[in-house]
């Protein structure tokens, strides 16, 4: 989903503090530059958000707005590299045992100081049973010590593998050692709540007269399908340097009438997904300002390997070996997309990827051998394959269903039915496993291969493909004690081989971040790979 950094060597007792060498936690504005007296930006974000409650999102348009509303022990800044963020410093024992100095000066947004205690209610919120949280798996992922008891209902949250020391000091201790655990903790997941105000208003403590958050922002107003604004919090850390003085988010999924606010001046800054059919055009009329940027993403169809016709491994080959990805990526999209084999993009760090054979044969080679396993499997012009594909309601989401669905009946007689719903709703339906095959992306929550495999662990409360295989499991387990980078890109491949061989997904292509931004707006750098609208580092030049 969301945050990026490499991961490190193994290594023993290293000191990791926060320095003036480290990236910069705010808006850099240049010498000689005049701000525009006014210092509010509009984004579209392309959809109604489902929650702006951390410990139950699961998605990047809730995140885009709460990286602003809500800060974690540490973040990203705009070029993707790790910043502190409520801790200013921190240190590690083998990679196992990690304390983490607060700052004395952070103040959730009603003024009350942020502790340490803060982050063990809400890590133990995020593994509750009660909670049901989507991104409890997170906590397994990172190896908190006894997190899957936790997470089980086997033992109460108390005991998962967290303390604070004292107010401005938190322990936290991993059952295994994660060289790359600093780098999940950027998450959103994992970012506090106030207690006081969950506790006193339930499911309704995310209004906007009930918002209490520690980011460089508040919640100003909350109109559902209309607009969400933010405003700077005074109580913020680090509020002296930020610039911008409100925000607001826009859910418009029509990517066509979002361009069009664009160009009337309503918006500053679009989603990054443009209508293919425009964007020729886009980038002849607004040259720079069409900004096209590699995104830590891939696009998949997910399969449903818990219900037929996706239960049988032959179908779920068939279907992936007929869609035709290089006219998706490259003739419906055409805005740099690369044609994908594997659920983790093979420019991902600590990734080594080969692609399958299947990959290297013509579409033709590809469809004549998909044909053969869909007739071993019972299907056939007398008993056509049938199934829905179900997609979020967007502009380019249904044109690429539209060509899914005509490839699958060219190439292999199969018979879709196409069935679109609004983000909430299309999430929900997924998560009840209500569903054939769905239109899904994947970004990798820190720049590594296991942000994107451990989606798949049969236990993982993210594996909505319902994916099960023992195998599987066991490698991604044997990747935590790999001797060295080497040996664990090696054991990743064969991850992605399993996956691969069980065709448990059908990988489409590895996303770009096509966003139009207004000439005026600062503090873009289109190298962030999590794409994320932080308002902090942004600013408006005079216009």
């Amino acid at each position: 989903m969301n945050q990026f950094l490499s991961a490190g060597a193994a290594g023993s007792g290293v000191l990791l503090l926060a320095s003036a060498a480290l990236p910069v936690t705010a808006a850099q504005v240049p010498a000689g530059v005049t701000l525009n007296p006014a210092q509010q930006m509009v984004i579209n974000n392309g959809t109604e958000v489902a929650t702006l409650d951390p410990q139950k999102n699961q998605g990047v348009p809730e995140s885009n707005v709460m990286v602003n509303l809500l800060e974690s022990l540490v973040g990203t800044d705009n070029q993707g590299r790790l910043v502190p963020g409520v801790a200013e410093s921190w240190q590690q024992q083998q990679f196992k045992v990690w304390t983490f100095t607060l700052r004395d000066d952070a103040k959730w947004s009603n003024g009350d100081p942020v502790t340490a205690a803060d982050f063990v209610w809400s890590w133990q919120r995020l593994g509750d049973p009660k909670t049901a949280s989507p991104y409890a798996s997170l906590l397994h992922d990172a190896h908190l010590l006894n997190a899957d008891a936790v997470i089980a209902g086997k033992l109460p949250v108390s005991e998962l593998g967290m303390k604070a020391l004292d107010d401005r000091h938190l322990q936290v201790t991993l059952s295994a050692p994660v060289p790359w655990f600093l780098a999940m903790a950027a998450n959103t997941a994992l970012s506090p709540v106030h207690r006081k105000t969950v506790e006193q208003w339930g499911d309704k403590w995310t209004l906007p007269e009930h918002y209490v958050g520690n980011g460089a922002y508040r919640l100003s107003q909350w109109v559902v399908n209309e607009k969400i604004v933010v405003t700077r919090n005074p109580h913020y850390w680090n509020n002296a340097t930020t610039v911008i003085e409100q925000g607001t988010f826009l859910p418009i999924a029509s990517s066509s009438s979002a361009i069009n606010r664009y160009l009337s001046g309503e918006i500053d800054m679009t989603e990054g997904a443009q209508p293919p059919e425009r964007f020729a055009q886009l980038k002849k009329d607004l040259g720079s300002q069409v900004h096209v940027n590699p995104l830590l993403c891939t696009f998949l169809y997910q399969l449903n390997s818990g219900r037929p016709p996706f239960n049988d491994q032959r179908v779920r080959t068939a279907v992936k070996m007929t869609l035709d990805r290089d006219v998706i990526a490259n003739r419906i999209m055409g805005q740099g997309q690369i044609p994908a084999y594997s659920l983790t993009p093979p420019f991902t760090r600590g990734a080594s990827l080969s692609p399958p054979a299947w990959f290297g044969l013509s579409q033709a080679e590809r469809n004549q051998q998909a044909r053969a396993l869909l007739a071993e499997a019972g299907y056939g012009a007398a008993n056509p394959l049938r199934f829905s594909l179900l997609y979020n309601t967007s502009d380019v989401n249904q044109k690429q269903a539209i060509a899914a669905a005509s490839m699958w009946k060219k190439n292999l007689g199969a018979e879709v039915t196409l069935q679109n719903q609004e983000w909430k709703t299309s999430l929900d339906t997924v998560r009840q496993g209500q569903y054939d095959a769905a239109r899904a992306t994947w970004c990798g929550d820190y720049n590594d291969p296991a942000s994107f495999l451990t989606m798949m662990l049969s236990h993982s409360s993210s594996n909505t493909f319902f994916y099960r295989s023992p195998a599987f499991d066991q490698l991604m387990q044997q990747s935590l004690t790999a001797g060295d980078d080497a040996a664990r890109a090696a054991i990743y491949q064969q991850a992605e081989r399993q996956l691969d061989n069980d065709s448990a997904l059908v990988p489409v292509y590895y996303r770009v971040s096509a966003r139009l931004i207004k000439p005026w707006v600062g503090g873009f750098t289109g190298r962030d790979p999590a794409d994320l609208t932080n308002l902090k580092y942004y600013y408006l030049t005079q216009h």
